[in-house]
């Protein structure tokens, strides 16, 4: 006779990661033929078929699984975006999100097999096609990072420094690592007078250049090309703001820090909005999961919580408040270091 086991827990979560490769796919091959551009009105497979010059069928079925996934709605046969749809992944929305997707699929995903070599041999050697990137491909990340920034976190960083009590006294501000721009100019335009600078390499800075001359900011809004592990940085600063750029610190954080020091004006302030890794760098979950093949291919460029804080007590600052705020991208961690 058998007699099954009493099992206190079932496997739902596991079989859930199973299929979570296979709605990234749905989304990002709806990203890549541009199905999400033909359905900000009802319309029928067949429709969108006939549109991008695809299989009806198959078409058929990857709209339903979209519609599976909440992505697209289905009703009376036609199929149409969401409202979080329209405004993320349809390419004519000013808030468009697929090219930025494309780039993250590339840094964060790997196919099974590369996954498996990276564990068991370890990161490949290093070599100058594995640098950065080039030049044309920053441009193009600057642009494709200019949607998220507008998509919400332009106004999160408006708000966090329009709540210091030092705000509305500020009078010149540095946006470190500042890419198209549209942080530092949301501060800067939330101020009736200030003026800010965006730091960033090259062709990142002729990028928020652009965007900087469609807002006709050039009164108040400069920018300024350069590395801040190596080059200068400007002086004079009530504030200089970094979010989500020091990932390239980790080798001489406290020569860093010392350069934001000195580039404070007295009472001056240095903003940091960072993840920072907790429990044994097992947490927040999506920043651990999100770099995991980053790290695998050997660029761990993570720091712990509090890492921030203590180099900036180190180098000087009179006193520095920390606290976790919630974000689309998990928590993340805000510095603010008083000179």
């Amino acid at each position: 006779m058998y007699v099954p086991e009493k099992i206190d827990e079932d496997y739902k979560d596991l079989y859930q990661m199973i299929l979570a490769p296979s709605k990234r796919n749905l989304m990002m091959a709806g990203i890549e033929l541009k199905i999400f551009d033909q359905l900000s009105e009802p319309i029928s497979a067949d429709g969108v078929a006939e549109k991008i010059g695809s299989h009806s069928k198959n078409t058929e079925y990857l709209l339903n699984g979209l519609a599976a996934v909440d992505i697209v709605t289905k009703k009376a046969g036609l199929y149409q975006n969401t409202k979080k749809t329209e405004r993320f992944l349809a390419e004519g929305s000013p808030t468009y999100l697929g090219d930025l997707f494309n780039v993250w699929d590339k840094q964060f995903f790997a196919e099974h097999e590369e996954l498996l070599n990276l564990v068991r041999n370890g990161p490949p050697p290093p070599s100058e096609t594995a640098d950065m990137g080039s030049e044309e491909m920053w441009a193009q990340l600057a642009h494709a990072m200019a949607a998220a920034q507008k998509a919400g976190m332009a106004r999160e960083a408006a708000q966090i420094i329009s709540d210091l009590p030092e705000f509305s006294s500020m009078t010149k501000m540095l946006d470190l690592g500042g890419g198209p721009g549209f942080l530092g100019m949301a501060i800067v335009s939330a101020h009736p007078t200030m003026t800010g600078i965006i730091y960033d390499r090259q062709a990142v800075v002729h990028v928020a250049q652009e965007y900087i001359n469609s807002y006709d900011l050039q009164d108040r809004m400069d920018v300024m090309a350069g590395d801040y592990n190596t080059d200068a940085i400007g002086e004079g600063y009530d504030l200089i703001w970094a979010s989500n750029s020091l990932y390239f610190i980790k080798d001489n954080a406290e020569e860093i820090m010392k350069k934001m020091y000195d580039a404070l004006n007295p009472g001056g302030l240095f903003v940091v909005f960072h993840p920072g890794l907790t429990n044994e760098r097992t947490k927040p979950d999506l920043m651990v999961v999100s770099m995991t093949v980053m790290n695998l291919r050997g660029q761990d460029m993570n720091l712990n919580q509090g890492e921030i804080a203590e180099e900036l007590l180190r180098v000087g600052f009179k006193s520095v408040r920390s606290r976790t705020i919630e974000t689309t991208f998990g928590p993340m961690d805000l510095d603010i270091g008083r000179k």
